[in-house]
């Protein structure tokens, strides 16, 4: 059984692989580190199909160590010490190479087991990650590693390793594979920056063209239907989740309802509405805010409307928010306002409430006030009357600010008239 294509046709050389142009062309730093052959513990992160494993690979065939590699979906700690039982051996002279394919899934114990022999040398670590190594690998591991974030393909850069997987089939078929511009372009840009999946469109292509004594078409009628949901990239529990919801966050933020829209459909697509609705209603209060304080009850409801009607009908509300809030006017008041209070409970010391403001309604003897001294506003003009209620060492700090829109300016106008009336 011959291998899977993808395999068959992996660069062998740097010059071959596509893309990774800021960390691999001539004179980028992970190619000066390949080429001095002096190899640290790496971390190449990034998601699937961009090359990780291929430069991981290169690496481990051109260096003068023991390589022994492991994926960290079976990995275990008894795989581990088979690995470190052989340093000093014959053969691990020039130390041993451990290439680690998926680091993430391996937990921190197995992780840890591995510090001494990676700190000391005897062991250099490459491991890939499709998440973010920050969160996802053993903080010590990370600091004894260089991490190198690997991007996706750009279209045009997925061109050359398409045509090469239709030379290389056409060679093992003893087959013409007659693909035009088109075709090629059309894998391209439907496959999210993804050189397996485009590898990948491009055999199946081949499988499903019209075939001839000499050659084989690739038709486009056949490649629509294999690229139509292709460049659907989207892992529910990784990077391009959270991606994706940065992504609305900001572009809502941004008032771009058009951008907005288009994540929230991507979202949408993959049936993750739940994160969505969540990150929906925080925008109504951390964005929106006071400038239009009606938009998280109008949000409120629009979510609870999705999440009861289910999908595809949860659209329809859905949408109506989105468009809402990023049509709306802007204020970060609130959220600001919160924030600066927090920060004044981290940096000061314990703060005394103001007496008067204190649940107490009896004075021990020797106290130096008598009596709770409490103003009740209600019995003052415009109900309200000047009292200390912030702790005595804050007393002056100013938390919120009015923010330049039309709710918060009628706001601080009706402040300053109860402030001139005292």
């Amino acid at each position: 059984m011959s291998a899977p294509l993808a395999d068959r046709i992996r660069p062998k050389t740097l010059d071959d692989v596509v893309g990774q142009e800021h960390i691999l062309a001539k004179g980028k730093p992970l190619r000066r580190i390949i080429e001095s052959g002096n190899v640290p513990n790496m971390i190449f992160y990034g998601s699937s199909g961009v090359g990780k494993t291929t430069v991981a690979r290169i690496i481990a065939e051109n260096c003068n160590m023991s390589l022994h590699k492991l994926n960290g979906t079976n990995a275990s700690i008894s795989d581990i010490k088979d690995i470190v039982s052989q340093i000093g051996s014959f053969g691990t002279e020039n130390g041993i190479l451990l290439y680690l394919d998926e680091i993430q899934y391996l937990n921190k114990k197995q992780q840890q087991s591995l510090l001494e022999y990676i700190e000391n040398g005897d062991i250099t670590l490459i491991a890939s990650t499709t998440e973010n190594p920050y969160f996802a690998v053993y903080n010590a591991v990370i600091s004894r590693s260089t991490v190198f974030e690997f991007r996706p393909v750009s279209a045009e850069g997925l061109i050359p390793a398409i045509r090469r997987a239709f030379r290389i089939m056409g060679g093992d078929m003893n087959k013409n594979i007659i693909a035009d511009d088109d075709i090629i372009k059309t894998i391209a840009y439907n496959c999210g920056g993804d050189v397996r999946k485009a590898v990948n469109t491009a055999e199946l292509a081949v499988m499903c063209g019209d075939i001839s004594e000499d050659n084989i078409t690739v038709t486009a009628d056949s490649l629509s239907i294999l690229a139509q949901r292709s460049n659907m990239r989207y892992d529910r529990d990784g990077d391009m989740h959270y991606d994706i919801l940065s992504a609305f966050h900001k572009s809502v933020r941004g008032s771009d309802e058009n951008a907005a829209l288009h994540y929230a459909a991507r979202l949408i697509e993959a049936g993750d509405i739940l994160p969505l609705c969540r990150r929906l209603l925080c925008i109504a209060s951390e964005d929106v805010g006071l400038a239009y304080p009606q938009a998280i009850v109008i949000t409120k409801a629009c979510v609870d409307s999705a999440l009861q009607l289910g999908l595809p009908e949860a659209k329809l509300p859905i949408a109506e928010a989105v468009v809402l809030l990023a049509t709306a006017p802007k204020s970060n008041s609130a959220y600001m306002a919160m924030n600066n209070a927090i920060e004044d409970l981290k940096n000061c010391d314990r703060l005394e409430f103001p007496r008067h403001l204190q649940n107490k309604h009896f004075d021990g003897q020797g106290a130096e006030t008598v009596g709770q001294n409490y103003l009740y506003p209600h019995n003052y003009k415009n109900n309200y009357v000047r009292q200390q209620y912030l702790p005595d060492a804050i007393k002056d700090h100013v938390y919120y600010k009015f923010g330049n829109n039309k709710q918060e300016q009628a706001a601080l106008q009706y402040r300053m008239k109860i402030l001139k009336d005292l």
